[in-house]
């Protein structure tokens, strides 16, 4: 392990008395902004990268699974329900997730003084997330989905698919019986 990482490690430990839970062996690079670290749930293994902005408001609860990696500069922020990623998920940097969308409909009024709406937000185990991707309120991956670059996710999508565009669809699902990855 590079040396930084054991100072990564070590700051995992100084927050252990302020997150929901933290397991170990997991190591966080220097976030941004942390708001609502009482109901952040952070799982054993769990590497996270400098640039980390998390944010949970109005009791709402991200939970991140067993070794999962969230690279560089990532937002994750959430209220009043859960948000969860699930275990052995890649998010790549600069990647946007919520479960929040801002009301905009009176046009009378600054789009942040007309509060939000919430949707369940969720990413299966096993997913990839490519580099700059948004996943939007709403969003539910199944497992093992593969999300490319850049892509604007809002919907469902099924278990082992790739998604790909703005907005993103499916492009490709495995065929189990094939044993290939299969153009939809």
């Amino acid at each position: 392990m590079h040396p930084v990482k054991y100072l990564w490690g070590i700051r995992a430990l100084l927050y252990y008395p302020f997150l929901g839970r933290i397991g170990f062996p997991s190591y966080i690079g220097k976030p941004c902004f942390v708001e609502g670290a009482k109901n952040i749930f952070i799982d054993k293994n769990v590497r996270i990268f400098p640039g980390l902005r998390i944010q949970t408001m109005n009791n709402g609860v991200i939970k991140i699974g067993c070794n999962t990696a969230i690279e560089q500069n990532v937002h994750i922020t959430c209220s009043s329900i859960e948000l969860n990623i699930g275990k052995d998920v890649t998010v790549l940097g600069n990647t946007f997730i919520t479960n929040i969308d801002h009301l905009y409909q009176d046009i009378n009024l600054s789009t942040l003084n007309q509060g939000i709406s919430v949707k369940e937000t969720s990413i299966g185990d096993g997913c990839f997330i490519g580099f700059g991707v948004a996943i939007q309120a709403g969003t539910k991956l199944g497992k093992h989905c593969v999300v490319g670059t850049n892509s604007v996710v809002r919907g469902e999508y099924p278990d082992y698919s790739v998604i790909v565009g703005n907005p993103a669809r499916v492009v490709k699902r495995y065929n189990h019986q094939s044993g290939e990855w299969e153009r939809v």
